[in-house]
């Protein structure tokens, strides 16, 4: 809410999507033009040229990008994480999730209408399509209220199938970054049935976004993304949003070029804010959980603020506090403990990606199995390893015991072989002479090494007599 105590708030009782019968109030926002609009096209460009060309990009014949949840693998910048590396998942979401919150407290939904896969899809794809085959605005509101002609038919045919045709492709690259590019070959071009599942993941994947972007559109926004509600909390008067300057604008009304009237503001009322607004609101209303922050208002107003000889950034990026008082405090205390908190986890989350092994080494002593004594001078126990592998190579460990001394250990097998991308299971028995027994429970170290070289340090216990 801003400081316009003269406007009607009855607004916010309902939605522009909404009509007074209850039922779905199509949207047909002029397309926009203008500088805005112009940076909005070239940063999608290069956002699907990044989102299309990712699952091609390989380092040494490997994705750099995988997040292949069904084998619970996520390659990243060609860097295997497992669930071992859960940790660092949940400490990198945490900062994800405050890095949103201190930029939405700083420049609000900003990103919602420029990088927001949702928005770029539907303004800039979509609806440019849209325009292409229906026409403008009034020629789509025409062709919706008339008869179903040939030409009405051709179109909307023709429509569609663009439309199912681009969520098909949608469809196949969301599914290239979880099975990736590979496998995702075999399914297109081998019999459909070999690969029943992943074709059927394809094509419920391309009903969902063509539903998405051919029908239910906006109301993603505005029902069922939760960010529009949390800007709510997350705003101040200091965050930066788009915003109607309604000290220079009020009292808004129709005006003649070139004519000064010291009656009314800079409006000239003529609605193409509302117009071009993709969820049908009135930006001069105030913030409003139904603004992405496409700046479609933004470059409508700033052409006809031209027309009229009058300055641009009537509508712009603006705080409530710049409106009203004519300055903002840009680092405030919120922002500054979101800050803090930032730095304090992005350390956190460099320290664990700097430690993070390519190979993880856990032993633990088989449970419900007691020891054995071998001789009158020698204890045996039977260990459980497990390692994985985390790098793209073979990798053969061995196992030297550095505490108890003149312990000895036997792999059960020839050795310890791991395959690339994988896990191994093992067991061995570790033999411990009864001089170097320090009680029940005797702590063990064994170091792992890999082409001689040491790797890892693990802990366990040996577990003796009790008279120990």
């Amino acid at each position: 809410m801003n400081g316009q105590e003269h406007v009607d708030q009855s607004y916010r009782d309902s939605i522009g999507t909404i009509g007074k019968d209850g039922k779905r109030k199509w949207v047909f926002p002029w397309q926009p033009k203008g500088n805005f609009y112009n940076a909005r096209t070239f940063i999608t460009i290069f956002y699907l040229t990044v989102l299309f060309g990712l699952p091609f990009l390989k380092v040494n014949g490997h994705p750099m990008f995988l997040f292949n949840i069904l084998e619970r693998k996520f390659i990243l910048f060609g860097a295997i994480f497992w669930p071992q590396d859960l940790v660092i998942f949940g400490v990198a979401m945490i900062t994800f999730m405050l890095f949103i919150v201190l930029f939405t407290v700083a420049f609000g939904r900003i990103f919602c209408g420029w990088v927001c896969p949702q928005t770029v899809f539907l303004e800039m794809v979509f609806r440019r399509i849209e325009y292409w085959i229906d026409g403008n605005s009034s020629q789509q509101i025409k062709l919706k209220a008339s008869p179903w002609t040939g030409e009405k038919i051709f179109k909307r045919t023709l429509k569609h199938s663009v439309f199912y045709a681009i969520a098909f492709l949608i469809s196949n690259t969301f599914l290239s970054y979880i099975i990736g590019v590979d496998e995702l070959y075999k399914i297109i071009t081998e019999p459909v049935s070999q690969h029943v599942k992943g074709f059927s993941m394809i094509l419920i994947f391309s009903g969902a976004f063509y539903f998405v972007f051919a029908w239910f559109r906006e109301q993603v926004c505005i029902i069922a993304c939760p960010y529009g509600r949390l800007q709510g909390v997350m705003l101040d008067k200091n965050s930066i949003v788009i915003s109607y300057d309604y000290k220079r604008g009020e009292p808004r009304g129709h005006q003649k070029k070139g004519v000064i009237d010291t009656t009314k503001g800079d409006c000239v009322d003529c609605g193409m804010c509302v117009r071009v607004c993709p969820t049908a609101i009135d930006i001069r209303n105030g913030t409003q959980l139904e603004c992405v922050n496409c700046t479609a208002c933004i470059d409508a107003c700033d052409e006809i603020m031209v027309k009229m000889d009058k300055p641009k950034g009537l509508i712009r990026y603006a705080s409530e506090n710049a409106i009203s008082v004519g300055k903002t405090k840009g680092f405030n205390w919120r922002t500054k403990a979101y800050t803090v908190v930032l730095i304090i986890l992005l350390g956190l989350l460099t320290f664990l990606l700097a430690s993070r092994e390519n190979i993880e080494t856990t032993i633990l002593r088989a449970p419900s199995i007691l020891y054995q004594q071998l001789d009158s001078t020698h204890y045996q126990n039977l260990y459980l390893i497990k390692t994985i592998n985390k790098t793209y190579g073979d990798v053969k460990l061995e196992l030297q015991v550095v505490k108890p001394e003149g312990a000895v250990i036997k792999i059960v097998g020839n050795h310890i072989h791991v395959k690339p991308e994988s896990k191994y299971d093992g067991q061995f028995f570790l033999i411990v002479p009864d001089s170097q027994m320090t009680g029940h429970k005797t702590k063990v170290v064994v170091d792992v090494y890999l082409d001689g070289k040491k790797i890892e340090r693990v802990k366990t216990n040996f577990l003796g007599p009790i008279y120990k």
